[in-house]
């Protein structure tokens, strides 16, 4: 095989996240975005001794199970990657995936719960960022996803199914009214430019919305047009507030430098398992509502009778995991590096009557370094990159008889796992939780306990 060349290969096995495994000449070819049963053309990028990764160019011929994604946006948009795959296939391939990381990571001899899937395949997310851009330099206007392969094209995302209607209805009225306006999206490499995003958050539970538009401070914008717009849609749930944010970052993130209320309230309330949280504009909180009260009530389940244990709750956000663990514990301590979430933690768990919990702001891997509490049990959160080593050189050292740990990456859980079991840790459960239908991701929780 020859790097930049384009090979015809066939789809015989899937791995995380989402990549096709075919054989060439006894050599092992990753393929992105490619399932078993696929014929495919396929451009190396890159071809070592052992093996060879490519990219598709054309589907030759389908696999059997495929069917027609129901989304109009399906092939030109990044969201999504598996609607042509029958969702029960979909949780086949995420099961096997991940029960691969953990054989081949040598995790082995627990009790396996099986996959869950999520109570709603479609409109079930309550956050989307949307991007201002264009799909060609100069074209018009355009408000979605980045296309795939394209570094700058983005795709106008009217119809997304990922969201429901009330989201697309503010997409369309707010990218009507600035082609109509005609200002400049942000550009990235020149660093010119006035429109960068658009953040809606709609509670599942509640019904309420938050509309953000992220904006540099080039342009002087009176933007109480657009407020009237929005404020006068009719909607199925209830608009809580407008805010603008001020963005002058170089990069790509969606950030803050100020923030000014247009209109309502600059946070949303939502509810899971019976307890109420406020989620701000930039706190993290999963954006699967309805999906994300089976994850945690797994963890309920896994943490047995806890009511005279104390329980720290790692990389814990606006505290929905902590405060759902309350419930059944002694103490909950919560550490997490973002402010603005520890704030609203303590605001949710006031609001929802707990006071046996505490929560710290700060790098997980300091402030672990300075709490005097002993913890019973640990629930580790943590984001894709998963634990950072010095605090999970802590986790060891506290010495908790039960770890939790709950991942959206089963790459760096299993790579964490096998720290904690060469620390003297064993997995003695594993359940999967799907809560990203339509893509290659999913959620892990498991069970650790001490030796």
């Amino acid at each position: 095989m020859k790097k930049g060349m384009i090979y015809e290969l066939k789809i015989e096995e899937t791995r995380f996240p989402g990549d096709g495994i075919a054989y060439f000449e006894d050599k092992k070819v990753y393929v992105k975005h490619a399932y078993p049963g696929q014929k495919v053309m396929a451009r190396i990028h890159k071809n070592r001794k052992d093996r060879a990764e490519a990219r598709v160019t054309e589907v030759m011929e389908k696999a059997g199970y495929e069917i027609e994604p129901p989304c109009p946006h399906f092939y030109y948009c990044g969201g999504c990657t598996q609607q042509f795959v029958p969702y029960k296939k979909q949780l086949e391939f995420k099961e096997s995936q991940v029960l691969d990381l953990f054989k081949k990571a040598g995790i082995d001899d627990f009790n396996y719960l099986g996959i869950e899937g999520s109570p709603e395949t479609y409109e079930y997310r309550n956050k989307m960022e949307f991007t201002f851009g264009d799909l060609e330099k100069g074209g018009e206007l355009t408000l979605g996803m980045h296309m795939p392969g394209k570094s700058f094209g983005v795709i106008n995302t009217d119809s997304c199914i990922l969201v429901d209607e009330d989201v697309r209805k503010i997409h369309n009225a707010v990218i009507a009214y600035f082609r109509e306006a005609a200002l400049p999206h942000y550009r990235v490499m020149q660093h010119e430019g006035y429109l960068r995003n658009l953040v809606v958050r709609k509670a599942k539970k509640t019904g309420e919305i938050l509309i953000n538009l992220v904006t540099t401070s080039q342009l002087d914008v009176d933007l109480d047009k657009l407020k009237e717009i929005l404020v006068n849609i009719d909607y199925k749930g209830s608009l809580k507030g407008i805010i603008h944010t001020i963005n002058d970052s170089l990069s790509e993130v969606v950030a803050a430098d100020r923030i000014e209320v247009l209109y309502g309230e600059d946070y949303i309330t939502e509810e899971l398992l019976g307890l109420k949280f406020k989620i701000t504009p930039f706190s993290f909180f999963q954006t699967n509502s309805l999906g994300a009260e089976r994850l945690y009530s797994i963890v309920r389940d896994f943490m047995g009778d806890a009511s005279d244990k104390v329980v720290f709750d790692l990389y814990c956000g606006t505290g929905t995991i902590g405060q759902i663990a309350a419930g059944k514990a002694k103490k909950v301590v919560g550490i997490e590096l973002i402010e603005e979430a520890v704030e609203s933690a303590k605001e949710n768990a006031a609001m929802n009557g707990l006071d046996n919990c505490h929560f710290i702001a700060g790098d997980v891997a300091k402030v672990i370094q300075t709490i005097k509490d002993k913890p019973d049990l640990i629930i580790l959160d943590p984001p894709r990159s998963g634990v950072h080593p010095v605090a999970l050189d802590y986790v060891v050292k506290f010495n908790a008889p039960t770890i939790i740990y709950v991942s959206c990456n089963p790459k760096t859980l299993v790579t964490d796992l096998q720290v904690l079991q060469e620390k003297g840790y064993k997995v003695s459960k594993l359940k999967i939780k799907d809560m990203f239908p339509q893509t290659a991701h999913v959620e892990c929780v498991t069970l650790m306990s001490r030796v």
